[in-house]
């Protein structure tokens, strides 16, 4: 089964600067629906302190050569839009956006999402990508 090209606004792990302390521990003040605080360092926005955490792990794991090709925020469609006879769009595509993709040291690609709460949602669109790609995503506790 083919695997949908990388989106182009994924981001990848060649191209993360590093940080400094200070940088590390702006956080943003805001208050999310599941208590998780978004972090936004070197202008990059994570949507959680852990999330930020398995990137930075992640991002060590490339340097070492363990992993390759890593990359963050990657999209891939689940259910493309729905048109009538005209072209008109009915229905808008349905989208899943990964936290991370790598290749492991088997070459095989891998699918990561930081998880704290699992919602309805997330659990359509697992489903979903393993439906339609065959991509078990693995999950990473918050």
């Amino acid at each position: 089964m083919k695997y949908p090209s990388k989106a182009k606004e994924a981001i990848r792990a060649t191209e993360m600067p590093p940080v400094t302390l200070a940088e590390a521990l702006s956080l943003q003040d805001t208050q999310r629906k599941y208590g998780n605080e978004k972090v936004v360092i070197n202008g990059q926005t994570f949507d959680s302190q852990a999330e930020y955490r398995r990137w930075r792990e992640l991002c060590l794991m490339a340097q070492a050569g363990e992993i390759g090709d890593l990359q963050r925020q990657v999209r891939y469609e689940l259910v493309p839009a729905q048109r009538d006879e005209n072209g008109n769009v009915l229905e808008r595509a349905c989208f899943y956006v990964a936290d991370f993709v790598y290749t492991d040291a088997d070459g095989r690609t891998v699918v990561e999402d930081v998880k704290g709460f699992r919602t309805k949602e997330y659990l359509i669109r697992r489903k979903l990508m393993l439906f339609r790609y065959g991509i078990r995503i693995q999950e990473v506790e918050a």
